[in-house]
């Protein structure tokens, strides 16, 4: 195990560039997916990634961890460059201290269809032109948690392998069958789905509409942060639906309401 540990002395080592020179554009290559990678970060999340079958290339962590807390991911990855140095010389590297002491770079998967993605799904969840990193590591968590079966993401979308969307994740993007929509939302009907636009219009129906809770597959679809759904959207899908407010309060972040619309629409097998 110890013959793959290379102790860092400086930042020049050009193998680590994974870890701090390139951008997360760099590491995603949008045309090849396969070729691609991503960096997971923190043991628990690395372990998960491990488990959907993700393969890792490398490890970057503080040396305390490779006896520790990466001691079973090591096992699980014989041959694999483990990289490690002092914690401020780590932090150096890539710019901020290291969750948990350990950074993985994993290559990423060849994306499934549209089709393969919600062959079984019932409920599944739409993100359009959601840009926020935190706020599509907090979508796929409720998504994971609270009964979606698949999760479809538009171009405009951030990169559910982007470092912090995993982390806030807490690896719940390696649960959850996804893809990206490169079709019309619209798109969906053809395959079964009712659509479900959460939007406030003056055709909204309440969440809790009892219409919808009979609907044997419904995709719900979330917009982006800012403007919310876009009006050719709203007006194509089956549905637009709101969330009841009180207090005065128009709406709710857009990971908040996913969770109350997951929770509200999941499949009930009575």
């Amino acid at each position: 195990m110890t013959n793959n540990v290379v102790r860092l002395t400086d930042l020049s080592h050009p193998d680590v560039s994974i870890f701090s020179t390139l951008t997360e554009a760099q590491l995603r290559n949008r045309l090849e997916p396969e070729k691609g990678i991503f960096i997971a970060e923190s043991p628990k999340v690395i372990k998960v990634a491990l488990d959907a079958g993700y393969e890792p290339m490398a490890m970057l962590c503080e040396e305390k961890h490779i006896a520790g807390d990466a001691s079973e991911i090591i096992a699980r990855a014989p041959g694999m460059p483990i990289y490690t140095g002092s914690r401020e010389l780590l932090s150096s590297l890539t710019g901020y201290t290291l969750t948990r002491g350990v950074l993985c770079a994993m290559r990423r998967k060849p994306m499934p269809t549209v089709e393969d993605t919600c062959r079984d799904a019932k409920r599944i969840c739409v993100i359009d032109s959601v840009v926020d990193t935190t706020n599509i590591g907090a979508i796929f968590r409720s998504a994971a948690a609270l009964g979606i079966d698949a999760i479809l993401l538009t171009p405009t979308s951030c990169d559910p392998l982007n470092r912090r969307a995993i982390r806030v994740s807490m690896g719940s993007v390696f649960l959850i069958p996804w893809t990206w929509l490169d079709q019309p939302v619209n798109s969906l009907q053809h395959i079964g789905f009712k659509t479900v636009a959460m939007a406030l219009t003056d055709k909204s129906i309440p969440l809790d509409s009892p219409q919808l809770a009979s609907e044997p597959k419904l995709a719900i679809i979330m917009g982006t942060e800012g403007d919310g759904l876009n009006t050719d959207v709203i007006t194509e899908a089956d549905y637009t639906v709101r969330i009841p407010m009180a207090h005065g309060v128009d709406s709710l972040n857009v990971a908040a309401a996913s969770a109350v619309a997951f929770w509200q629409l999941r499949c009930r097998n009575d």
